[in-house]
């Protein structure tokens, strides 16, 4: 492990100064390097890329402050043990020690408050996660389908769900194998709240890609807007069978278990599978499984099944603090 250690020495006045009156708080230095980050991921190129490739560029905007925020918490930490600190010829003297180990939990604390951060405030996170990945296969080369397809997106734009499904369903109807159409004449019903209609465009799109991830993964979400969740579960496993281990089934499940059924030690355990996929893949989903891990405690703990929770944590190699 490297490590490099600061000694930081100072005279009682200064120290007082410095912590009293000159040192900002640390929201507003946790607000600033956030800010710094999120102008890094403004700049992420998203067209025409995999998501993984993407992620991993998020990843890389918020390692680069990381750093900076491990420091401002030290610092902070100095405060504290300046009250028992020796004095060496009339100086406080206070040893901190900076952990460069990105495996580390000085590292990781700093990188996840981050994480959270912009995961609630920065719009360029937020599209950057939430991107598709472009598949020029899946587009149509027919210009006519073409057209509609661009009306209807700038309708749903607007949020005129109404021009927009009539636009990708002459889409469709044009090139019955625009799979790019299908899947978003299948959003775009799901919105007004037409799930049946929604699920018979997933499952079109499907007939020309059966690999296709988006209606895969939406079909699931539409039998949940259903309340059809046996349905729901079904349809995560199917989009397990196309892509083992995604994250995307276990938190869809975990979710239906917690949130629907009320079954909080099934939903942490399908939780915490997808809380490590993420926390391997350095995504910034990470901090939704976490906060869904947090509500869940609350409500074993107020069950008295805290020896549970404890337990479904280590069997998914995740340690409680």
């Amino acid at each position: 492990m490297i490590k490099k250690p600061i000694t930081i020495l100072f005279f009682v006045l200064l120290y007082s100064l410095s912590f009293s009156q000159e040192k900002p708080n640390e929201k507003t230095i946790l607000q600033e390097l956030s800010e710094n980050a999120c102008k890094c991921a403004d700049s992420i190129a998203l067209a025409n890329r995999k998501k993984e490739d993407i992620i991993k560029d998020v990843h890389a905007c918020i390692d680069k402050y990381t750093g900076a925020l491990q420091i401002s918490t030290l610092l902070k930490g100095a405060e504290k043990q300046s009250e028992n600190a020796p004095k060496v010829n009339g100086k406080k003297q206070i040893n901190l020690t900076f952990d460069t180990n990105k495996n580390s939990k000085q590292y990781k604390d700093s990188y996840n408050e981050l994480e959270r951060y912009l995961m609630q405030n920065c719009e360029s996170v937020k599209r950057a996660t939430t991107t598709t990945e472009t598949d020029y296969d899946k587009f149509s080369k027919n210009n006519a389908a073409i057209d509609f397809y661009t009306k209807a997106a700038e309708a749903g734009k607007r949020e005129d769900w109404k021009e927009a499904i009539q636009n990708y369903e002459q889409a469709v109807k044009i090139d019955p194998k625009f799979i790019y159409a299908w899947d978003n004449l299948g959003i775009t019903y799901r919105r007004i709240g037409e799930y049946d209609k929604a699920l018979n465009a997933y499952k079109q799109s499907l007939a020309v890609d059966p690999k296709g991830k988006m209606p895969l993964q939406n079909i699931a979400i539409a039998y949940i807007y259903k309340k059809e969740y046996q349905k729901a579960i079904e349809a995560y496993n199917d989009f397990d069978k196309v892509y083992p281990n995604d994250p995307e089934v276990y938190y869809g499940i975990g979710q239906i278990y917690f949130a629907h059924l009320k079954n909080n030690e099934k939903g942490l355990d399908y939780i915490c599978k997808a809380y490590r996929i993420y926390t391997e893949q350095k995504s910034p989903y990470r901090s939704d499984a976490e906060a869904v891990i947090g509500s869940i405690y609350k409500g074993m703990k107020e069950e008295g099944k805290m020896e549970k929770f404890k337990e479904i944590l280590k069997n998914n190699n995740i340690q409680f603090d």
